[in-house]
């Protein structure tokens, strides 16, 4: 994987660099920073504020290195919160390339080597990764992905449009919309007229959130 390169972002925490696509995989304002602000708290502890739940079942779009499952992961293990946790990415990284993250410095140690022990199970199916966190990673296009499962939670996290287009057109949205439940809360890093209109086309009230680090607002949107 020689395109793609670790880049130090603003708050001290790492991303990668994929040059093919022209994109990082987080802000460079601050990859632990977006994670905590976009996915854990305007998206997962919003959902849980709402329906005083102590599990959720959580749904993300772009898995990446895993900083938002372990962030997330992390923040349940501390609650007492049962965690069932798909993440959708059509290019898994190497476990070689996610273990020289240095996400570990966020999380427990426990959390942190059973999921790199765990990973590679992980993307073949669901996987035990402690006592309150299940995980499996579909190594699939968004497209091409089938679930029975409906959703709490959807963590949108795809390239942005301008590099990746295609993740962001109603079909892409129509398809991942599918698998929220009603009152379910999907939430991503971006907020545009266009993503605004779609959404609320598939049934999701709509709302304007405040952005993370480097952008004013941010979309939360939930399923009527």
């Amino acid at each position: 994987m020689d395109h793609l390169s670790f880049v130090m972002t603003s708050d001290g925490s790492k991303t990668i660099f994929n040059e093919q696509v022209g994109e990082n995989y987080h802000s460079r304002h601050g990859a632990l920073q977006e994670s905590e602000h976009v996915f854990l708290n305007s998206g997962l502890n919003y959902y849980l504020e709402r329906n005083a739940e102590k599990k959720a079942s959580i749904l993300e779009v772009g898995f990446g290195t895993g900083l938002n499952f372990l962030v997330t992961a992390n923040y349940c293990i501390k609650n007492q919160i049962q965690l069932n946790y798909t993440g959708i990415e059509a290019f898994p990284l190497k476990q070689s390339m996610i273990a020289n993250t240095g996400y570990n410095e966020y999380i427990s140690e426990k959390l942190w080597d059973s999921f790199l022990i765990n990973y590679s199970a992980a993307l073949n199916g669901m996987t035990q990764i402690n006592d309150a966190c299940l995980l499996e990673i579909a190594p699939e296009k968004l497209l091409n992905f089938k679930s029975q499962q409906l959703f709490d939670v959807i963590y949108f996290d795809a390239f942005a449009a301008v590099h990746q287009p295609e993740m962001w057109n109603s079909e892409s949205l129509n398809q991942i919309s599918k698998f929220v439940k009603p009152g379910g809360v999907f939430v991503s890093y971006a907020i545009t007229g266009e993503l605004k209109r779609t959404m609320k086309s598939l049934g999701f009230s709509i709302e304007k959130a405040p952005g993370a680090a480097g952008k004013r607002e941010m979309l939360r949107a939930v399923k009527l």
